[in-house]
């Protein structure tokens, strides 16, 4: 099983659903290019970049559980390396914005090119209820630091394909073989139930499970629940692999990779790491 967090954050985001995980799977966290300990990420670096670094990692079938933008890295590595695909599941996905929608995520993507402090503590509003802030006022200000810690421009590179990526994997949803759920919370506003249920529609045997009451960051707000839904997933899908839809999408052409680049690797594998229980 591989972890992938979302823009701006990293591997450590997983921490309280790690237990649960590891004792069912060998569990690899990984820290995005531009995150954590992996290397900076370059002004136009890609979805189908971050995807290969992820792929560059794994020598066999994984289940890929991505969060925000690692879910969109998730499903880009479902189209190009359905091989590697046991299962995916896309946490707090976002899919088929509305056009009132791209607007306010490219008015937060200004916001952080501004006054990067600003977003950053507008973000932490956005992902926290006021009631879970201040009972836990100790991981706000431990998601606020992360935040704050990230390289600017690496930050900045990965928003954009966060907040870009989306449009172009819609019409490549239905190519995707491994069996997928997609969850999100009730009330999350930007990555909203009815994204989910998009996504579980586009996908082919896609499914949708939201989880009542729950915002944005459901590795850390209900990681519990978001293991069950995890474990339940891949249980039913452990043992079998069912390959790739016949026809072509962006980046299965052999022998290429929009975006690739040649003679060096500035991908994740700084940052990963691997638990068994």
């Amino acid at each position: 099983m591989v972890l992938l967090h979302g823009v701006g954050l990293d591997r450590r985001m997983w921490d309280r659903c790690l237990p649960a995980l590891a004792a069912r799977h060998r569990v690899t966290l990984v820290d995005l290019r531009g995150h954590g300990a992996s290397p900076a990420a370059a002004a136009g670096v890609s979805l189908a970049e971050l995807a290969e670094d992820v792929a560059e990692l794994l020598s066999g079938p994984a289940h890929i559980v991505g969060f925000s933008l690692g879910a969109l890295v998730a499903q880009r590595l479902g189209l190009d390396r359905p091989d590697l695909t046991a299962s995916l599941t896309l946490v707090s996905s976002v899919a088929g914005r509305s056009e009132e929608e791209r607007e306010a995520v490219a008015r937060r993507q200004e916001l952080a090119a501004e006054d990067f402090g600003a977003s950053a503590w507008a973000a932490v509003d956005r992902w926290f209820s006021p009631a879970w802030r201040a009972q836990d006022p100790d991981l706000a200000q431990r998601v606020l630091d992360t935040l704050l810690a990230n390289d600017r421009a690496s930050y900045l590179a990965c928003y954009r394909v966060f907040a870009t990526a989306d449009t172009g994997l819609w019409r490549w949803l239905p190519r995707i073989a491994a069996p997928t759920v997609a969850v999100t919370g009730e009330r999350d506003p930007g990555s909203t139930p009815a994204m989910s249920q998009r996504l579980a529609g586009r996908i082919p045997g896609g499914r949708a499970v939201i989880l009542p009451g729950a915002r944005h960051l459901l590795p850390l707000e209900c990681p519990q629940e978001l293991a069950d839904v995890i474990l339940t997933h891949t249980g039913a899908h452990t043992g079998s692999h069912p390959g790739s839809h016949s026809g072509s999408h962006p980046g299965a052409q052999t022998g290429s990779r929009p975006g690739a680049q040649t003679g060096t690797d500035t991908g994740a594998h700084t940052g990963q790491e691997s638990h068994r229980s």
